[in-house]
């Protein structure tokens, strides 16, 4: 049986769902996979800082979290500064990073895992920043420690992408992706397909809290373009930064363009898109007007696709259909379990 203490930097959505999935699967992941574990350090942004070398309660940080009450009553330590104090005191053997990305130089995420591994844990995150900004410095960081950086959701949530093409396709060389990797405009564009203006959709996407105050990450292709550079930078083995990516985002798109596709029997879908060429790779973000032929059409709300051609496998397609953080946390459990199969 192996333990493993935890640590979760950052607390939100995906941070408590993440919780969550740990004391369901608790006895699932001691029976199947020999793995027991203790959370002794959560930070948040907001509501406190909990340290406790023995195990914070779960249960009862997720009931002061829905209360709006703040952590420390938890902590058995002196007061933490910051997180940069909290990964020096936290005094566990996995770091979980989960704050805010950061579009133009992953930051303060690189500089958090960069600490954790340097401080001899495995570093597993969903941010997507520190992939297409650091990735090769963090990897190369990690192999050097004997450590694991993992970041299955940082890309469509919990589906296997990363893992997929790090363990099941060994030899293989990807040419080219396509798909839909932003949930937020696929599911304007569906809402606007219903009859809502645009600016009906983007608030009916933030008053689900999937789309932010200012939504203009998504709108704009950002994200999206992010998604694409992380895939580039890891599968095809080829730094590419979100500014590198061709990017039109669908702020242009109008009811009346929706409806005029709609009558032509297509639908507009923000696609992504990277193809390599010789020495370098084309990146694409744009909205496109599909057809029923296409796998995408049928992609609605907040679902989403990639379809991968590689030299072996001329098309290798995965759809994930509706996720939420419950399917980001399975993304952060599965790269947990990972990390210690490699260490067993």
């Amino acid at each position: 049986m192996t333990h493993q203490r935890l640590a979760l930097l950052g607390f939100g959505n995906v941070g408590q769902a993440f919780a969550h999935l740990l004391l369901n699967k608790r006895d699932q992941l001691a029976r199947q996979h020999a793995l027991t574990f203790s959370i002794t350090g959560i930070a948040t942004r907001s509501r406190g800082i909990a340290l406790d070398p023995q195990g914070i309660d779960i249960e009862r940080a997720l009931q002061l979290i829905s209360q709006g009450s703040s952590l420390a009553s938890l902590s058995t330590q002196p007061l933490v500064s910051d997180p940069v104090d909290f990964i020096h005191r936290c005094d566990a053997q996995v770091l979980f990073e989960n704050t805010p990305v950061n579009y133009v130089d992953g930051q303060p995420a690189v500089s958090y895992l960069r600490l954790a591994l340097q401080q001899g844990m495995h570093a597993i995150t969903a941010n997507k920043g520190p992939l297409v900004h650091a990735y090769r410095q963090l990897s190369e960081l990690a192999a050097s420690q004997g450590r694991k950086f993992y970041f299955e959701s940082a890309v469509m949530d919990g589906a296997p992408i990363f893992s997929l093409f790090r363990h099941s396709l060994p030899a293989i060389q990807l040419r080219a992706f396509h798909g839909i990797l932003n949930s937020t405009t696929n599911l304007v564009l569906t809402r606007m397909e219903q009859g809502d203006s645009f600016d009906a959709a983007v608030a009916y996407a933030q008053s689900i809290g999937l789309a932010e105050t200012d939504p203009s990450g998504d709108i704009d292709g950002w994200d999206a373009a992010v998604k694409v550079a992380a895939l580039v930078t890891v599968l095809m083995g080829i730094p590419l930064k979100p500014m590198d990516v061709q990017r039109t985002g669908i702020r242009h798109l109008t009811a009346q363009d929706v409806t005029r596709a709609q009558q032509q029997g297509k639908r507009w879908k923000l696609v992504c898109s990277a193809r390599r060429q010789t020495g370098h790779v084309t990146a694409i973000v744009e909205p496109q007007l599909v057809d029923s032929e296409s796998p995408f059409y049928g992609i609605n709300g907040t679902s989403s696709i990639v379809t991968f051609e590689t030299d072996m496998l001329p098309q290798l397609s995965i759809v994930e259909g509706n996720p939420g953080p419950e399917t980001t946390a399975y993304g952060l459990l599965a790269d947990l379990i990972n990390t210690t199969r490699q260490v067993l």
